[in-house]
């Protein structure tokens, strides 16, 4: 483990307190690429336009035909929160717009596998639709979309994922319309929006397209921003890069759910998983709301999380919260069992080859016979966090005939771009990959259980090549020393009320301290009296059992928590340099 600092440029630091911004902030932003305090304006003003994300405009033309036609629209999800949250946007916001037979279909992990297919196509079909929807999925479904058109329906997909390669080369459904940043010949500025943020853009350009008609005026158009609460959760808990544009859709999304405004489903599943609206973060969409609408569609069906997030019945909304809340439970079961049996393979995968020519494996690639599918990224997002190579955690398939194959999903590190190094192993070992798809830091295949070995092999040699040894020592970056001064409740406060998440991380400090006492809690946290610039703080560290010297370089976030109505600051330790 190697703690670095990351840099704050003088200047940025010195424009940002000259413009109002605290010193402490002022510091965290330019370290985090902040230059000017226009870059923290999250006024809804400062999005870019709809019109610059390529096909938004074909897009409300089409779906302005629909509704004037009154066609029937049927959305076709994803079974992630983002997936999850774009359905709900896309039904909330066509439905607000004056669409009147609007509908949805999810497809079932285990039944379905991801994206558009043939089959859900004409499932699509026998709705009686005329136009399909696509969010979150549907640039890579080249025969699921064909089939569609095939069957007389027009296609809309909104997508953020990358397109289909084929031989090399990128290949795009025939739709209608694709709205998606990333697709070719797109200069929208954000490549990182969601599934769902892309969604919530087609909608801008809808009301847009509507007003255009007659059909609204800026006076009585609806108010789409009551959708941000979804949007902002969607794309926290899709963990993609929270570059200014995405910082300020959640910065909307936080503001009205803390003042209240939020629909009745995720008000239910802030009460269900402990948390407080009124006082909400970033942190509690990735690790509290969003993962027990993610248990939906691992372990059971993703129908669940849709629906409670488009009730406006607050009984209903609490059922339906307290049924997620049961199903992330046994997810944590099944994951916590299947999370020791991985990290005893991988660290047996270590161990084995420490000393052998290569020495340890570069990239982790694991497979039981009794892992579940709906949890394998979750596992191999573990593992690698903890072995800080790329790791791919495979089961067999559910799927009623297809009980050969297995389905692994990966997580990468910086420097190993999954999706492209899953495209080499194609290439190299034609028929290995029976599918793949993904981004840089995450990617899902498909494989015949006889070639695991293959594709175990082939993963490897592809991160001999692309990782070195610099590139495999764990890191983490930190904001360096934390003045005595800025050791206060209230700052902790301040500093958990900002937007961070991926590619804007949060506030992590580190320094030397003395380790006044420590102690094992619940036989599996270390519970640590220091000393900080001369005060004792207290500090914990989730998850770690082993003792710290007397005086050790610790990498640490920031709490604070409450005894009898005093606040008091904490360290979380997050790693040491020792």
């Amino acid at each position: 483990m190697k703690i670095i600092v990351r840099e704050a440029p003088p200047r940025s630091v010195w424009a940002l307190q000259q413009a109002g911004v605290h010193p402490l902030l002022a510091q965290l932003y330019a370290a985090r690429g902040v230059r000017t305090a226009d870059e923290l304006d999250d006024g809804l003003a400062r999005l870019l336009p709809p019109s610059a994300m390529k096909g938004t405009t074909e897009a409300a033309v089409l779906l302005a035909d629909a509704i004037a036609a009154n066609k029937k629209i049927c959305v076709v999800a994803d079974y992630d929160c983002d997936g999850a949250t774009a359905c709900a946007v896309a039904l909330r916001g066509l439905r607000l717009l004056g669409a009147t037979q609007v509908g949805y279909i999810v497809p079932d992990r285990v039944v379905d596998g991801y994206g558009l297919t043939a089959t859900i196509a004409e499932r699509v079909k026998a709705t009686g639709a005329d136009l399909l929807v696509t969010v979150d999925n549907g640039i890579a479904s080249i025969e699921g979309v064909a089939r569609a058109r095939e069957l007389g329906m027009q296609v809309l997909v909104t997508d953020h994922h990358l397109p289909a390669l084929r031989d090399g080369a990128i290949v795009l459904p025939d739709a209608d319309v694709i709205v998606n940043p990333n697709q070719p010949g797109c200069t929208f500025e954000s490549k990182a929006m969601a599934g769902v943020g892309v969604m919530f853009y087609v909608l801008l350009a809808l009301r847009a397209e509507l007003r255009k008609r007659g059909v609204f005026d800026a006076g009585n158009q609806p108010k789409l921003d009551t959708l941000l609460p979804l949007v902002a959760l969607g794309t926290v808990a899709d963990v993609v890069r929270l570059d200014a544009n995405n910082r300020r859709l959640v910065a909307q999304g936080l503001k009205r759910i803390r003042s209240g405004a939020l629909p009745a489903g995720l008000a239910a599943l802030f009460t269900a998983a402990g948390r407080v609206a009124a006082v909400a973060t970033s942190f509690d969409f990735g690790f509290a709301v969003g993962p027990r609408i993610n248990a939906a569609g691992r372990l059971s069906d993703m129908t669940l999380g849709i629906e409670c997030l488009l009730t406006d019945d607050a009984g209903r909304a609490d059922e339906l919260a307290k049924t997620l809340d049961g199903i992330n439970r046994e997810r944590r079961d099944i994951e916590a069992g299947m999370r020791e049996q991985a990290q005893l393979a991988a660290d047996a995968m270590i161990d084995e080859d420490a000393h052998g020519e290569y020495g340890p494996p570069p990239a982790i690639a694991i497979f039981d016979p009794d892992f579940h599918e709906g949890v394998v990224g979750i596992v191999a997002s573990r593992i690698k966090d903890k072995l800080h190579r790329p790791t791919f955690v495979f089961a067999a398939s559910q799927a009623p005939g297809k009980e050969h194959e297995l389905k692994g999903s990966g997580r990468s590190i910086a420097g190993f771009h999954l999706r492209d190094a899953l495209d080499l192993v194609a290439k190299r070992h034609p028929g290995v990959l029976l599918r793949f798809g993904g981004h840089a830091m995450a990617a899902g295949c498909t494989i015949a259980e006889e070639h695991f070995e293959v594709f175990e092999q082939a993963l490897q040699l592809v991160a001999h090549e692309w990782l070195d040894a610099a590139t495999l020592l764990r890191r983490i970056d930190t904001d360096g020393p934390l003045a005595p001064e800025y050791r206060r409740a209230d700052l902790v406060d301040t500093l958990h009320k900002e937007v961070w998440g991926q590619g804007f991380a949060a506030p992590t400090f580190s320094e030397e301290v003395e380790v006044i006492s420590q102690r094992l809690v619940g036989e599996k946290h270390l519970s640590l009296k220091l000393k900080h610039q001369g005060q004792p703080v207290d500090g914990i560290w989730f998850g770690h059992t082993e003792s710290l010297p007397a005086r050790v370089k610790l990498a640490f976030r920031l709490d604070a928590d409450e005894w009898q109505g005093i606040k008091r600051v904490r360290f979380l330790v997050e790693a040491a340099e020792i």
